[in-house]
């Protein structure tokens, strides 16, 4: 079964991180030049949640403000639901449904060494699938 250190190894641990009393504009920028949907936010050395887009569509118009007038501890979730680095997929999955978030900061030894999306959930998943589906060809056609 496919843990999170592989879906790690296969995508990158590279992650991109703010201050949670940077301006929410920063925070926009940020995502856009890197390509991302989220980044994971600290105060100081301490992780203490997640921006994403998402956060953002959702909870800055009842805020009736600009993204340079809010601050990223305004907007931001909890990072009250992280994975270990052994963690199987269908366990990352049934986290992300109960907890409806899509995107998982991966700890190894209480420190961050990535952060997984419910697209890189898919993605491996898909793999998984495909691979298996191989496999039972190569054993069918074997029988033939």
């Amino acid at each position: 079964m496919t843990s999170v250190k592989d879906m790690l190894d296969r995508k990158g641990r590279e992650t991109w991180s703010i201050d949670s009393e940077a301006s929410v504009e920063e925070a926009l920028s940020m995502m856009a030049e890197k390509n991302i949907g989220a980044l994971l936010v600290y105060r100081g050395d301490e992780l203490v949640g997640l921006l994403s887009e998402r956060d953002y569509a959702r909870k800055s118009p009842a805020l009736d403000r600009l993204p340079r007038e809010l601050v990223v501890r305004e907007l931001m979730s909890d990072a009250d639901v992280a994975v270990e680095v052994g963690t199987s997929v269908p366990t990352c999955m049934k986290l992300m449904l109960e907890h409806r978030v899509r995107h998982l900061p991966v700890m190894d030894e209480g420190r961050v060494v990535g952060l997984v999306s419910i697209g890189d959930v898919v993605n491996t998943v898909i793999q998984d699938h495909r691979s298996m589906i191989r496999h039972l060809e190569d054993y069918i056609a074997g029988l033939r």
